[in-house]
């Protein structure tokens, strides 16, 4: 039984690595279970055997790649960092991976909202909510550390920091990955910072 749940486990990761190959090459809306089955070297029915959908597909994409940059916060974490520069340093790291992906996590979002699914949109929903939360946690700290003004909005400053970056990256896929993702960023994150740092720190 245990040797089943291993093997489970294996074969689902092969079809979501597939998974993420097909939507870097030719984009989310082209993901479909026959091109899944083709690339990993399963049967249709094996797809299936593991998940139901294109939809269950696109939300254990999307679970495991937000869960990736969660666990981010958590481990990203230094002796002496402030909470801006672990922050700061926290979405250097998401974007990096968003780059060397191609936007795929953004372009899940997409392909989810296109569905009209509104139990896939409120589990996803779920999804960006707790990163947003995480955000907000990191601000948090940051104000009782004295590093980030007392009189900001958390909750507003983190949903703006994640819409940001939602917004680069789209700009950033819409030109063809046209320019420097990482230089882009450095010169928001500058204003951004400067916006809710205590003028002091």
């Amino acid at each position: 039984m245990v040797q089943k749940r291993k093997s489970t486990a294996i074969r689902k990761q092969q079809i979501i690595e597939a998974a993420r190959k097909l939507i870097v090459r030719r984009g989310s809306e082209h993901l479909a279970v026959r091109g899944l089955a083709q690339e990993v070297g399963f049967t249709e029915a094996a797809i299936y055997r593991h998940f139901k959908s294109k939809r269950e597909i696109l939300l254990f994409l999307m679970e495991n790649v937000t869960d990736g940059m969660l666990l981010q916060f958590d481990t990203n974490s230094k002796d002496g960092i402030t909470s801006l520069s672990k922050l700061g340093e926290t979405l250097r790291l998401h974007l990096s991976e968003i780059e060397q992906r191609k936007g795929m996590s953004f372009q899940i979002i997409a392909e989810i909202l296109s569905l009209g699914d509104r139990d896939l949109n409120r589990k996803l929903f779920i999804k960006l909510q707790i990163y947003i939360d995480h955000l907000q946690q990191v601000l948090s700290k940051g104000v009782h550390s004295g590093f980030i003004r007392s009189d900001i909005d958390q909750e507003a400053c983190a949903t703006m920091l994640f819409g940001m970056i939602q917004g680069l990256v789209s700009m950033w896929a819409l030109s063809s990955y046209n320019f420097d993702l990482a230089q882009k960023y450095e010169s928001i994150w500058s204003i951004y910072q400067q916006a809710i740092k205590v003028s002091s720190s």
